[in-house]
């Protein structure tokens, strides 16, 4: 059996990249809902619909596990989702609590960036309020790198330009930790990274998102059965087309370069 992995688009490419180093025997099934990407832009009930209509279908190929690697789906629907389905469903949010421990230490605030639908979403409000008693945390939408993410575009002399224009109002000194709130993202760390002051913390949720997973499936005995194996989907059509193949392990590779 096969863990589901599900995004807006190519997002979710950067959870399934750490849990392709936590669990590399396992196989994976990634489907990106293409036909609607960006979800940041849409609707919670748009999201939702779209969302149940893609674990429908990989409900269908008998996954163990469904990993929401989009942090507008999770948002959106994943308790709905809990509710009716079998397998473990985990989802991922934006790194909050982390991000204010570590600004606190060094006396800086904590910018999240993110898409339109996350920070206006509720949940997302709702853990601010719960953790952050100093009013430390801002936001900042940057829904342009979802685009230039999924048109595969990442030349620093097109992509940085559009990031320091929306940075502008920002005084970037005054903030030690940045949260990538949208899986997207930390495909930018390394243009991000150029953007901040030296010893500014750059973090996702990503990580801890595999992380669970992994402990989910070892607690449930689930874990193990595959050789790291992808079958790529979009919006329910099976990815054979080898250039289009080749895009997606160039986003392995790419995270490979920025992690190292």
């Amino acid at each position: 059996m096969k863990i589901g992995f599900f995004d807006s688009g190519v997002g979710g490419m950067t959870v399934l990249w750490r849990a392709l180093r936590l669990l590399p025997r396992e196989d994976y099934i990634y489907f990106a809902d293409t036909a609607h990407v960006p979800y940041g832009e849409k609707t919670k009930s748009e999201v939702r619909g779209f969302v149940f209509e893609a674990v429908e279908f990989l409900a269908g190929k008998n996954i163990k596990a469904l990993v929401i690697a989009c942090n507008a789906a999770t948002s959106a629907a994943a308790k709905e989702l809990r509710k009716e389905f079998g397998f473990p469903i985990i989802g991922i949010e934006p790194a909050v609590k982390p991000a204010i421990q570590r600004s606190q230490q060094k006396g800086k605030r904590v910018l999240v960036l993110s898409t339109h639908l996350t920070l206006r979403e509720e949940k997302y409000n709702n853990l601010v309020a719960r953790l952050d008693d100093a009013g430390l945390v801002d936001g900042l939408a940057l829904p342009g790198l979802v685009a230039f993410a999924e048109r595969f575009e990442f030349r620093p002399e097109v992509v940085l330009p559009y990031i320091k224009e929306e940075l502008a109002r920002f005084t970037v000194e005054r903030y030690g930790t940045v949260v990538l709130g949208c899986t997207h993202f930390p495909l930018f760390t390394d243009m991000l990274r150029q953007l901040f002051p030296a010893g500014t913390d750059i973090i996702d949720g990503g990580l801890g998102t595999a992380m669970n997973l992994k402990r989910i499936l070892t607690e449930q005995k689930l874990l193990n059965g595959g050789s790291g194996e992808i079958e790529y989907y979009s919006s329910g059509s099976k990815i054979e087309d080898g250039e289009k193949l080749d895009r997606y392990s160039g986003l392995l590779a790419r995270l490979d370069h920025i992690y190292g």
